[in-house]
């Protein structure tokens, strides 16, 4: 190429950045993709991110800032398939993908950089076909899925399973969120260790910052929540796999001990099925709590920042969690939160000094994790402290530089191999 441009060719077959967290297929993986490309673009790099075209109205490119360029790629009906169909549309998919690179100056690409597993697949071979290193996000992994399932969930198809190992065998250099999901990457698909890094993701400290307490209150009038009443939010997709039913338990373990009963707000939609919203709804209202939980669809980011400042404590009762964005998020903004001691969250939160994390699923541990927090008010002004100040430890900036140097080992692992 005539100048020193990096240009990224970033994969994301089966959810647009531009699609809205907490519902459908979009969740951390949206905002981590998004984020991830501003920061290289800021860092000078162009970024073009190829997903799948989901509906006519959409344009063929969509410039999100400068230097980050949304493909829309025809694949497939543009409605009506799951992401357990699109396996079948990868080659139409990767044929897209390698005609808007012909129609380009030869070796226009310099790396190709997946997330998932399906993008691996079609990164594996766009590529090998532009001989340029393949990096690869997993994201969540089939092996680590199947080993916590919820009850009543089904396993992920070993088709999954397969291409992850080819995957993992093909790309140059694999980025792990968590030296947790570097090792599982080692020991469940044989990763090659020398090519896995772990990279933390960050978090926007601007767009998520605490509130004085008088905006808190503007908040919580804002949003029409009581002004005295604790306040528990669940903000991400309902599937089993992210556990809201555990709260609904927890909150009914609550009432039987006789002590008042927080306000539950579910802040997203149903994924995976799309009975899962009115199945939560179900096992509220048997479990005797259903006036307890207030339900509210996914929203913009700017209004979910409103959220977490002003709820008492953000809860990620996940059976399974390759890191947890929600918890960088809420604690940015000064909010503890409570989670599964699994995955990433176990890296995601600091126990005793943003939060407090439970060992296990069962109602009861549940219940005394929210209360140990609700209930101690000076235990959790201090862990609103400590959130904050934890939440500092991560940055999108950090996270590009650090994607950057994996790109360059990539390079040297491609041209000696």
């Amino acid at each position: 190429m005539a100048d020193d441009t990096l240009r990224i060719a970033m994969l994301s077959v089966h959810t647009s950045p531009l699609d809205q967290p907490g519902t459908g297929d979009a969740g951390g993986l949206n905002v981590y993709v998004t984020e991830l490309a501003q920061g290289l673009a800021d860092r000078g790099a162009q970024v073009e991110i190829f997903t799948r075209a989901t509906a006519s109205s959409q344009a063929d490119v969509v410039e999100v800032s400068d230097g980050v360029l949304v493909r829309h790629i025809p694949a497939g009906p543009y409605e009506g398939l799951d992401k357990n169909d699109l396996p079948g549309q990868l080659c139409a998919f990767t044929a897209g993908v390698l005609r808007t690179e012909a129609a380009r100056a030869t070796g226009w690409y310099d790396v190709v950089h997946s997330h998932y597993w399906l993008s691996g697949q079609v990164g594996w071979l766009t590529a090998d076909r532009w001989d340029v290193p393949l990096v690869h996000t997993m994201h969540t992994m089939a092996k680590v899925k199947n080993a916590a399932l919820a009850p009543g969930d089904a396993p992920e198809p070993m088709g999954r399973v397969i291409g992850e190992e080819q995957v993992v065998a093909e790309a140059d250099a694999m980025v792990a969120s968590t030296a947790e999901e570097r090792c599982d990457l080692i020991s469940l698909y044989d990763a090659d260790p020398a090519r896995v890094h772990v990279v933390a993701p960050g978090v926007d400290l601007g767009l998520f910052s605490p509130p004085d307490p008088a905006a808190r209150a503007a908040a919580r009038a804002g949003l029409g929540l009581p002004p005295d009443r604790a306040v528990v939010l669940f903000a991400g997709r309902v599937q089993p796999l992210k556990g809201p039913d555990v709260l609904v338990g927890a909150l009914a373990e609550i009432a039987a001990r006789g002590l008042p009963v927080p306000l539950l707000v579910i802040l997203g939609g149903p994924s995976g099925r799309p009975t899962a919203l009115r199945e939560l709804q179900a096992i509220a209202e048997v479990s005797g709590v259903g006036q307890h939980v207030l339900y509210r669809p996914a929203v913009p980011r700017a209004e979910l920042a409103q959220w977490y400042r002003a709820v008492d404590v953000v809860a990620m009762p996940s059976r399974s969690e390759s890191f947890g964005l929600v918890a960088l998020e809420a604690q940015a903004s000064g909010t503890p939160v409570v989670a599964s001691a699994v995955g990433g969250l176990r890296r995601a939160v600091s126990p005793g000094h943003s939060g407090v994390l439970v060992a296990g699923h069962e109602p009861q541990d549940w219940a005394d994790g929210l209360l140990s927090v609700l209930t101690d008010e000076p235990f959790r002004l201090r862990l609103a402290g400590g959130a904050r100040r934890f939440a500092e430890g991560f940055s999108w900036a950090a996270a590009a530089d650090q994607v950057l140097k994996v790109y360059d080992v990539a390079a040297t692992h491609r041209r000696r191999h």
